[in-house]
């Protein structure tokens, strides 16, 4: 059974900084391609950023372009999504995903190539 459990969340000020952590087990996790998403109050949960298997591929929603950063240790079966000049858009809970292994080779983007997810962390993002 994958688990995936995400930290990192909390209240920051608008222009600051958050790095989330998302932490793998039950899976060879260099094997998968990973993902971040968010949910707000009221919304859809919308993708955000994802990465290969290898860390050579990613792709970045329009919104978080330019101040998100996705990045994986798979020394560490972690996966990291660096947040600065953070936004109270940016408010959300954010949810990590592993997508199935057929995806390994890219970065995906559609919410139904992910099959595994965390239980979310809520970033909070003051103005």
């Amino acid at each position: 059974q994958v688990q995936l459990v995400e930290s990192g969340g909390g209240l920051v000020q608008s222009e600051g900084s958050l790095r989330l952590s998302c932490g793998v087990s039950g899976r060879t996790f260099s094997s998968y391609a990973m993902g971040w998403f968010r949910q707000a109050p009221g919304k859809e949960r919308e993708f955000v950023a994802s990465i290969d298997w290898s860390g050579s591929k990613t792709n970045y929603d329009d919104s978080v372009k330019g101040r998100f950063t996705i990045s994986r240790d798979n020394a560490k079966n972690t996966v990291y999504l660096q947040m600065i000049s953070l936004k109270p858009e940016d408010t959300a809970v954010y949810y990590c995903a592993a997508a199935n292994v057929a995806w390994r080779y890219i970065a995906p983007v559609a919410t139904p190539l992910f099959d595994s997810w965390g239980q979310g962390t809520q970033v909070t993002v003051s103005s």
